[in-house]
């Protein structure tokens, strides 16, 4: 089995975003070298290379993940890499490979995924890179990646025959040594050493607190079902939707209230105490309760208060920081404010975090897209965020039985006010009239007269575009969003997003900051529907995308 050159062409447009490449399946599957190219490249951008390396492999799943594997195998094998883990049928969650990365100390992985997006011959497809630190490629390495796919003139392969990876165990693949790993096992001991299953098993045994998570048939499906009844026990009626599908049977893998309604009508229709869904990959996760939804700047405000109480992995090692995406709530910030703990603000994108917290300035962090996690591993994680939850409920219980979902964020509110908060996607907008609305934007922000106008019964404070200087390594990220801050601290956010695999997505952000008990049990949009309209206007968002109204609502 020797090493075959092939001769190639670049092709236009493969430029990692912030989670990798996503395209259309088809643009993968049936473009001849499209795929090789871009592993190639992605091989070439490893710090260090990755001859004689060791690479973790796996994904969501999704239609197409397979065949990308072994196409994977060729192109690794052909550049001297000597192993790989894959996980078994290509299955591994987000969380999970970068646990895999840490705890088998590889230079890295790569990951078949598009996320929360659909998937199946006609949907999504994304291959993105993780570095040896568990965390998503940054920008020096995806943009090496991205230069090295317009001058590309040939990539290596070793040609042979498919590897099973149906099978767990050890193989070998010309010289490289291939060893199927089981999907869950490791993962899952890991959550074990973080939370206290004792604790939630013995809760949840109770039977009085029902439970129902969601995989919405994604990558989750196989770790819900060891989590909830292999080991707390549970019937199968905890769980739904955990096998997983190439398509998502469907369906839209994205935990929130418009795409995870079959988890929101199960809670609500059979009285469940709780609720939990996850994305298509594992990093995203949603929270409701019988009458409550759990915003997910909320959530990781009251995982933050309550993590030295509720959950053993910051008892021992206490938390070194707080951190959230500039498009979150401030409701974080009080927390860190009321604890005294560091703080930060950052663009959106995992790699932010990981930085933070390699550098041991950051323990949770969150960001508003339903991503929530810590510095257990360096990807967002869905399953923990859930297991968190899960652990708030049992010492809240344990304090006072009876305490619902509902009373833990209505006594969150109590001790620190509420940011209404809510989130407005516009998806796949035709490109040029999503960067004419935001250039018009930039436009208005950068006049001096801006500042002290109203829109409605709001004064500006402020417009500008949000920028970062790292503080452990001086990148500096520009152009991450144009905000407006309001004299009451409210905010309007506008940022085009580079998760879709076709066309723009404009995402509108809105926030409202209120001290007033009376407005606690509100509903969010009732509460900001004047700050909307004032957003809606003032971008003119209809005349440049052509949109009355949003994809989705969160």
């Amino acid at each position: 089995m020797s090493v075959t050159t092939v001769p190639t062409k670049p092709f236009d447009g493969q430029k990692p975003g912030t989670s990798g490449l996503r395209k259309r399946t088809a643009v993968f599957e049936k473009s001849p070298h499209y795929t090789e190219n871009f592993i190639q490249a992605t091989l070439d951008s490893f710090p260090g290379g990755v001859q004689g390396a060791a690479l973790v492999v796996g994904g969501d799943g999704r239609y197409f993940s397979v065949p990308a594997i072994q196409r994977i195998i060729r192109v690794c094998a052909g550049n001297g890499v000597a192993r790989l883990i894959v996980g078994q049928h290509g299955i591994l969650s987000t969380p999970a490979v970068s646990h895999l990365i840490r705890l088998h100390k590889t230079k890295g992985g790569i990951l078949l995924t598009a996320s929360h997006n659909p998937g199946g011959p006609d949907a999504d497809f994304g291959i993105k890179a993780n570095l040896s630190s568990g965390q998503p490629a940054g920008e020096n390495v995806t943009n090496a990646i991205y230069e090295k796919t317009k001058t590309i003139s040939e990539y290596r392969i070793v040609e042979g025959e498919d590897v099973d990876v149906s099978k767990i165990g050890e193989t070998k693949f010309g010289a490289m040594e291939i060893a199927v790993v089981d999907s869950v096992a490791d993962y899952l001991a890991y959550l074990g050493e973080i939370f206290s299953f004792p604790l939630i098993k013995e809760f949840l045994q109770q039977g009085d607190f029902t439970v129902r998570f969601d995989a919405l048939h994604g990558v989750t499906g196989p770790y819900g079902r060891a989590l909830f009844v292999d080991t707390f026990g549970l019937p199968e009626s905890s769980i739904q939707n955990c096998v997983p599908s190439p398509t998502f049977n469907g369906g839209h893998p994205d935990p929130n209230l418009t795409y995870a309604k079959s988890v929101v009508d199960a809670v609500e229709k059979e009285g469940l105490s709780f609720g939990a869904a996850s994305d298509g990959d594992g990093d995203r996760n949603m929270i409701i309760g019988k009458g409550a939804f759990v915003n997910p700047s909320d959530s990781v405000a009251i995982i933050a208060d309550w993590a030295e109480k509720a959950i053993p992995y910051f008892q021992k090692g206490g938390v070194k920081g707080l951190a959230r995406s500039m498009p979150t709530s401030g409701a974080l910030d009080r927390v860190a404010k009321a604890h005294n703990l560091p703080f930060f603000e950052v663009p959106t994108g995992w790699k932010f975090f990981g930085n933070l917290m390699d550098a041991g300035k950051l323990s949770i962090c969150g960001e508003e897209s339903f991503g929530t996690g810590s510095d257990h591993i360096r990807e967002k994680d869905g399953l923990w965020a859930v297991v968190a939850w899960l652990s708030i409920m049992a010492m809240a219980n344990k304090e006072k039985p009876g305490t619902s979902v509902q009373d833990v964020l209505q006594a969150h509110y109590q001790k620190y006010g509420r940011n209404f908060f809510s989130r407005y996607d516009y998806e796949e907008v035709e490109s040029a009239g999503a960067q004419a609305l935001m250039d018009a934007l930039a436009q208005k922000f950068a006049d001096p007269s801006f500042a002290g106008t109203k829109l409605g019964s709001f004064e500006v404070a402020k417009g500008d575009e949000f920028s970062y200087t790292d503080p452990v390594d001086g990148s500096v990220s520009l152009h991450q969003g144009h905000m407006i801050t309001f004299t009451d601290g409210s905010r309007i956010i506008f940022r085009l997003s580079g998760t879709g695999s076709a066309g723009a997505t404009i995402r509108l952000y809105v926030e409202k900051y209120s001290q007033d008990p009376s407005e606690y049990a509100a509903d969010a949009q009732v509460g900001l529907k004047p700050l909307i309209d004032e957003a809606l206007k003032l971008s003119e968002l209809e005349k440049y995308t052509g949109r009355s109204k949003p994809t989705v609502i969160t």
